[in-house]
């Protein structure tokens, strides 16, 4: 670093840790590179078994109850900083309760995972010809100081969901605690990286603020840098496409408002290119780069890069018939947001590697999604998460780090929260995914259920609001859109998901007003999935079913072949979720003949699971409508992903194999789609007239095959009109054979919403007995509505409408057939009767095209495999058939 202007280098190698103080005779371990973790350095020396199998989770609990400390050593590669000069140490991140001394003299006192550090060391540090320095930073339980804490702070009422209640004052990923779907390792560690800076000057930042005219063909904004030290500085914006050139911006002021040492100059672009959703347009990222030069020697000092998307955002919350509307427009064009939530990808934040960011992010766009929502329980993610996003074109819900809890409002806790708060708004803020900060996760839920102050209408100081037994809400109402505003331009804030959008619902599941987390199915009152078209809302930000992953990742998980079988105890372990035992088998065995041999069960929760999200994207994207009728803007699974290998409600699985619900939500949300649904009969109420009464049944036989009712309807993500031809066809379960004669329809599907075909369209079953005649289940045809969508003689979409419950229905040979291509990447399946749950056993290595699909006579299901070298011949395969 001697020899230029601006140096950095980062502490990656040499790491050594010990449990115990700076000050114990315990003896040092080699530690991975940087950034790690304390559990990840436990395995690398054999000291713990892995927490990811069997149930050795619960062995390694201790390790959360004692000190870390953790120390390198490293030479500056400099001589005397020189007049001027600086030399800073910059960490990352620090998990979490950290003290860092530097040749012995302490340096800084972390309390807060989620902050960087940037400490001058220029007196400290030693030049190359004094030796080494020793870097040590010890690292204190985080549980015990959140007791601590608690302790220390009995002016606050401590609220946690979930976990115990030592995580209510600490900032760190709450999810460490555990969570109804990952373990409890509270680790630390240096999770992110350690550099070391040298400069006279440096580039602090680099942002740009703009809007659009009224075509939105012209953009006027303003390019702000920020520089500690002095020098000149020259920025360039470059587009999309080169040969366009770029501009040059050289005579930079002083920007008025800002802090000393924000410079900022005017630019103006016409003909602009848009960053757009995927599925909406191309996603025009234009390079925005800073050169800072030395005044005296005119050489380049620091140069920093970014790419940044022009798109406008606004979430449009209007009066309508259904309430208040919750959408997001963007570019002028409403976007109707199908996704899903995410959670670390990781218990160990710092071995997600970017390729894996890209990998996640990849997989959302492949599944026709275009939002993921971060999830306020996790941490706000890496760079290489949200350049992915920019990339692929997902747009981003951020919820600030908050989850479950009552938070408290010491002073030393605000200032920590303001300070994190500030550095990641001002981080992302450029990045064109991120289109709506949100304040917590379902913090607001506690205020119902324990009573506490909450008074919407009538209070609105906020001062006011730090003394009552509630005082997060100023955190929510006032801190954090406070620091929105002023650190970014155009971007929404929403208090809290859920939330009721500032009426007097605020605190309820309100179908009317703002998003919902729709928990009652599986959680709540246990309903029926297939009721799930009737409990939606003006935006679904959470909802879900859980099921099992495919039988590979079960068995790198679960090493005991004898523990290989549902309801094992090492099963039951790995399942977090409070009462899955009843939940899930509940819901398997109301829709499903159940089996439990490990592989048909494991087969039979994917269905079920792909069958409930059906469900509700396809009926739920049916409430997009048209424009000025937006009665549902957005859906959002809960969850994408896993953070280890278990059984869960995600789609994707810990090692990214995607379960057959991450192709039903692919199918539901494909850019046109043709939905069949019949109306829903409560197999499971008693029947209210007296003959029927008699029977000590539940079921009403007449209703769940004698009474046959559709709707149809065409949703299309297309921003002009089409006809399209529609084929309804009815095949008889048993024997493949179609029933009635075909329907056809010729249709305009409208603009970017949902055009209805049929609505209440009722069906005579065939060889059914007069009203007045004993009923007959044998005399009964179970059949499945076939419909296919076709654009000018070209097949668009299809779907399929079942007879519920599967397990009423007799699967006797299907006659199901799969030929492969030459090179075994592509299989051909077909079968001679209605297939349900057609699922190929994912292997880590193959990417499939589709999965998780039923099957008609007439028409066949092609499935290819992406990979480089992955072949879908000879995998495994299942569908729902006879035990």
């Amino acid at each position: 670093m001697a020899s230029v202007l601006y140096g950095s280098k980062t502490l990656t190698e040499g790491w050594i840790f010990k449990q115990g103080d700076r000050a114990s005779t315990s003896e040092y371990l080699p530690a991975n590179n940087l950034p790690t973790e304390v559990h990840l350095d436990l395995i690398k020396n054999d000291k713990i078994s892995d927490p990811f199998d069997d149930i050795n989770e619960l062995s390694v609990r201790w390790v959360e109850d004692v000190p870390w400390t953790y120390r390198t050593t490293f030479q500056s590669d400099a001589g005397p900083p020189g007049p001027g000069f600086k030399v800073v140490l910059v960490f990352g991140g620090l998990d979490t309760f950290a003290t860092v001394y530097l040749n012995g003299n302490q340096i800084l006192k972390s309390e807060n995972m989620f902050i960087e550090h940037r400490i001058d060391v220029t007196e400290l540090v030693k030049n190359e010809s004094e030796g080494e320095n020793v870097l040590e930073i010890e690292f204190e339980s985080a549980r015990q100081k959140g007791l601590e804490l608690v302790e220390a702070h009995k002016e606050h009422r401590f609220i946690v969901h979930q976990t115990e209640i030592s995580r209510g004052p600490v900032r760190k990923a709450q999810y460490h605690w555990g969570w109804d779907w990952g373990p409890i390792l509270l680790g630390c560690g240096p999770w992110k990286p350690i550099r070391l800076e040298r400069y006279l000057s440096r580039i602090e930042d680099l942002w740009v603020e703009y809007e659009f005219s009224d075509d939105y063909e012209r953009v006027t904004g303003t390019v702000f840098v920020k520089i500690e030290g002095s020098g000149s500085v020259q920025v360039t914006i470059e587009p999309p496409s080169p040969e366009n050139g770029f501009m040059a911006l050289k005579q930079l002021q002083h920007a008025e408002g800002h802090p000393e040492g924000t410079l900022s100059g005017k630019f103006e672009l016409r003909d602009v290119q848009l960053w757009w959703p995927i599925g909406y347009g191309k996603q025009a990222l234009y390079g925005v780069s800073a050169s800072l030069t030395a005044v005296e020697t005119h050489s380049v000092v620091q140069q920093l890069a970014k790419k940044i998307g022009f798109r406008k955002v606004e979430l449009v919350q209007e009066l309508d018939s259904d309430g208040t509307s919750f959408y997001f427009r963007i570019n002028n064009v409403d976007i109707f947001s199908g996704g899903s939530c995410w959670i670390p990808a990781d218990s160990f934040l710092s071995r997600t590697t970017p390729a894996e960011y890209r990998s996640w992010i990849q997989k959302v766009a492949e599944g026709n999604q275009v939002m993921i929502r971060v999830w306020g329980g996790g941490i706000y993610e890496a760079d290489e998460f949200f350049d992915a996003a920019d990339e692929f074109g997902i747009i981003i819900w951020q919820d600030f780090a908050f989850a479950c809890a009552s938070y408290p409002v010491y002073p030393s806790y605000l200032e920590s929260v303001e300070t994190e708060a500030r550095q990641n708004v001002q981080r992302l803020r450029n990045h064109p995914s991120l289109v709506i900060w949100a304040g917590n996760n379902e913090d607001y839920q506690l205020i119902e259920r324990y009573g506490l102050e909450y008074d919407y209408e009538g209070d609105k100081d906020p001062q006011s609001w730090l003394k009552t037994n509630f005082p997060a809400r100023y955190i929510y109402e006032y801190l954090l859109p406070k620091i929105v505003k002023e650190e970014t331009k155009g971007i929404p804030y929403h208090p809290s998901s859920p939330f009721g959008n500032g009426t007097s619902t605020v605190l309820k599941v309100d179908p009317t007003v703002g998003d919902i987390h729709q928990w009652n199915v599986w959680h709540g009152t246990m309903e029926p999935y297939h009721r799930l078209p009737n409990m939606g809302g003006r935006f679904v930000s959470e909802f879900g079913m859980e099921a099992y992953p495919h039988l590979e990742t079960l068995e790198k998980c679960i090493t005991n072949e004898e523990d290989r079988y549902p309801g094992s105890m090492a099963m039951d372990f790995r399942n977090k979720a409070i009462g899955h035992e009843r939940r899930l088998v509940s819901y398997v065995a109301e829709n499903f003949r159940i089996r439990y041999d490990l592989k048909g069960f494991a087969h039979l929760t994917q269905v079920m699971q792909a069958d409930a999200l059906s469900w509700a994207y396809k009926s739920w994207r049916r409430d997009w409508g048209t424009a000025g009728k937006r009665k549902c803007g957005g859906v959002l699974v809960w969850q994408l992903n896993d953070c280890w290998p278990t059984m869960s409600w995600a789609v994707v699985d810990y090692y990214q194999l995607p379960k057959a619900g991450y192709y039903a939500i692919k199918r539901a949300l494909e850019p046109i789609t043709i939905n069949v649904q019949r109306k829903v009969h409560e197999w499971t109420v008693r029947p209210a007239d007296a003959l029927w009464n008699r029977d000590t049944s539940h079921i009403d036989m007449r209703k769940v095959w004698g009474e046959v009712e559709i709707d149809v309807w065409v949703a299309s993500a297309k921003t002009t009109s089409f006809n399209g031809e529609i084929v309804l066809r009815y095949v008889s379960v048993n024997t493949g054979e179609e029933v009635l004669e075909r329907s056809k329809y010729t249709v305009e599907i409208l603009t970017n919403g949902t055009t209805d075909v049929i609505q209440k369209k009722k069906i005579e079953i065939p060889n059914q007995q007069g009203p007045n005649e004993a009923f007959s289940t044998t005399k009964s045809d179970p059949f499945v509505v076939h419909a296919t969508l076709s654009v000018k003689g070209k097949h668009i979409s299809s779907d399929i409408s079942w007879p519920d419950p599967i397990k009423y229905l007799s699967f006797s040979d299907r006659e199901v057939e799969v030929k492969y291509s030459d090179s075994g990447k592509r299989a051909t399946v077909s079968a001679k009767r209605p297939v349900k749950g057609f699922v190929f056993s994912e292997k880590q290595g193959i990417t499939l095209s589709d999965n998780g699909f039923d099957i008609v006579p007439g028409e066949a299901k092609e499935v290819i495999v992406t990979s480089e070298n992955g072949k879908i011949e000879g995998i495994d395969w299942a569908y729902v058939e006879e035990p």
